[in-house]
């Protein structure tokens, strides 16, 4: 019987290997921009085609290689960054597997271009699929150009399960923000095809943070700082007043790699104790730095989880860190209990003399007087307590007509009581037939209307959020769309992120009725808005629809039109906690009942339940 195990060839066990370092194009984006700082480069330009899919291009001004170490670096375990088991656990850098170039010739056609200081000649080498096709020596600048084309063209079962481009773009931009941000001593720019998306200077981690995610943050920042022996924190937390409802610009760095670590998110949410609901979430950035020996960051092929030697410790020191941060800057309600509690009285000047303090008392003052009384002479005094004492004579006939007033309040009560006990006893199924539908608006959030059978509870936020989503799906299909011009145009200004993702969906965005037009990097000046978010802020609708289409895009897994179709209805959609009028609620009512599904939201999550009238009479032992 013959042997059936064997060894893979190279090429297969590459493509393996890249199935668990490179799962879609920003994988690749990290390993590269990784690479190029630890070159020792203090400026990197990203460039990108196609979210990734034509072409990632890396260009940095580091230390370079040489022919030798350019041709090696392809290589499964080829690495400049470790040379033994022990230096696992020393590490200062960041690539330090040799499989990332690996990983990414297997599935792509890669370019690198590379000279090292004092060459004359540097070198050009072209992979496709593991394939060396051309080394030769070339022309090039100090540093290296990576350039990633047509990523996974040899393993279409993989590009196909790659997402839409504006998704590919967000991951992207994600995964340069998390390595622009861990390094603010680092020039960083990038560009989605030919259109500057960043251009970051070096300067402080606050710099960085304003430049990453706009000017508005400056007065959203609270600095963080705290030194033991066991971990040095640098960073800044949000304040609570600029809290989101889904987790937005949360960072934690160690030893400037960014991580995630659910722990350590919790020791700083429980900083917010009693100053943010359940359903707000801080934005941080914090930069954590440990003992190299005391951190194993080889537990995960993304290297973005960290195994710590004292995790309750560092979660102890980062929750009294920002605490602390929290309460020193004012943002945090305390009690001054070193306060003197008696009144402060002001120093007197020298050689001042004290003034007893006088009290003036009008003896005659008569609160039930209609006109105001002033002190003046005694002859006036004594005219005034004379008609006080005549007004004080006919007290008596103040009760002249109480017996008679009492007789009618009781002979009028009878009456009174067979209305209401008439209003009572009305058949509600009658006069819902002759005047219409009732329906009743419970704490600002629920309608109810009844039934012969009982009645209906509708959540009117859910309730306008499907009638919305129909129709804005029905808007996307027909590309038909009504929309309403403002009379002032209004300019928003993005995050870079946010803009980038809004400039990819536009065309969608059209379809549902917005008007507008890119007038700078991350600005928009929008002329025209659909009817039904005519009266809501543009500016937060817009932003809220943003934040609701990346979850969408993560949680979800939507595609683009039903994403942005139920991202468009959940941010324009009626909130709990506004009144309706009775012709709101009516509208709402046929509109919802109108809808192809009107009892469930697209996410299952229930519009409307129902109560049977037999249950409520078994509540009242009926």
């Amino acid at each position: 019987m013959s042997d059936i195990i064997h060894l893979l060839p190279d090429s297969v066990a590459n493509q393996i290997a890249a199935g668990e370092v490179i799962q879609r194009p920003a994988s690749a984006v990290k390993e590269l921009l990784e690479n190029a700082i630890d070159a020792g480069s203090d400026n990197i330009t990203l460039v990108i085609k196609d979210a990734g899919k034509t072409l990632i291009q890396v260009i940095d001004n580091g230390s370079g290689m040489s022919e030798t170490d350019a041709r090696l670096s392809f290589e499964r375990h080829a690495t400049s960054k470790i040379s033994c088991a022990d230096d696992l656990f020393n590490l200062n850098t960041k690539g330090f597997r040799g499989e990332a170039l690996a990983s990414i010739a297997a599935i792509a056609q890669v370019e690198l271009k590379t000279k090292k200081e004092g060459l004359d000649l540097g070198t050009k080498i072209i992979i496709e699929g593991s394939e060396v096709k051309e080394q030769e020596p070339c022309s090039a600048s100090k540093g290296t150009s990576f350039s990633i084309k047509n990523l996974f063209y040899n393993v279409p079962a993989r590009r196909n399960f790659l997402k839409s481009n504006p998704v590919e773009i967000k991951h992207i931009i994600d995964e340069f923000q998390r390595v622009a941000l861990a390094h603010p001593n680092i020039a960083f720019s990038m560009y989605n095809a030919e259109n500057e998306v960043f251009n970051l200077n070096k300067g402080s981690f606050r710099q960085r943070i304003v430049g990453v995610f706009g000017d508005k943050y400056n007065q959203k920042l609270v600095p963080v700082t705290e030194s033991t022996d066991i971990v040095t924190i640098e960073g800044f937390v949000s304040k609570p007043e600029f809290a989101k409802k889904t987790r937005g610009e949360q960072y934690f760095f160690v030893n400037d790699r960014f991580i995630k670590n659910a722990y350590l998110n919790h020791a700083v949410q429980n900083a917010y104790d009693q100053l943010l609901s359940k359903e707000q979430f801080p934005s941080y950035f914090i930069n954590l730095k440990i003992d190299p020996s005391k951190i194993d960051i080889n537990i995960h092929p993304t290297k973005t989880e960290i195994k710590f030697e004292d995790e309750r410790s560092i979660y102890a020191i980062i929750r009294t860190s920002v605490k602390q941060a929290l309460g020193k800057y004012n943002i945090s309600p305390t009690l001054d209990f070193e306060q003197e509690t008696s009144f402060d009285i002001p120093l007197s000047k020298k050689m001042e003399t004290v003034k007893a303090p006088t009290i003036k008392v009008n003896p005659n003052y008569n609160p039930f007087s209609t006109e105001v009384s002033k002190p003046s002479n005694s002859s006036t005094n004594g005219a005034i307590r004379a008609a006080a004492k005549q007004e004080s004579k006919n007290w008596e006939s103040l009760y002249d007509d109480f017996e008679k007033s009492t007789t009618e309040i009781i002979e009028q009560q009878p009456q009174q009581k067979e209305v209401e006990q008439q209003v009572i006893s009305s058949n509600w199924d009658d006069e819902d037939t002759e005047r219409g539908r009732t329906l009743l608006q419970l704490h600002k959030k629920y309608i109810f209307t009844q039934l012969k059978s009982g009645y209906l509870i509708i959540d009117q936020q859910r309730a306008h959020e499907r009638v919305l989503y129909e129709k804005f799906t029905s808007q996307l299909k027909s590309k038909k769309s009504s929309s309403q011009q403002l009379l002032f145009p209004e300019t928003i200004e993005l995050t870079s992120a946010d803009a980038e993702l809004l400039n990819e969906i536009k065309p969608e965005i059209v379809a549902l009725g917005f008007v507008m037009d890119k007038v700078g990097r991350n600005s928009f000046v929008v002329s025209g808005v659909p009817s039904e978010i005519k009266e809501q802020n543009i500016k937060q609708t817009l932003e809220k629809l943003l934040e609701q289409f990346k979850l969408n895009s993560n949680e979800l897994k939507l595609e683009k039109q039903e994403n942005l179709a139920t991202s468009l209805a959940r941010s324009a959609s009626v909130k709990a906690g506004h009144f309706l009028t009775t012709e709101e609620m009516n509208n709402l009512v046929d509109n919802l009942f109108a809808c192809e599904m009107p009892y469930s939201l697209p996410n299952g999550k229930p519009t409307i339940i129902s109560l049977n009238l037999d249950d409520l009479n078994k509540q009242f032992n009926y």
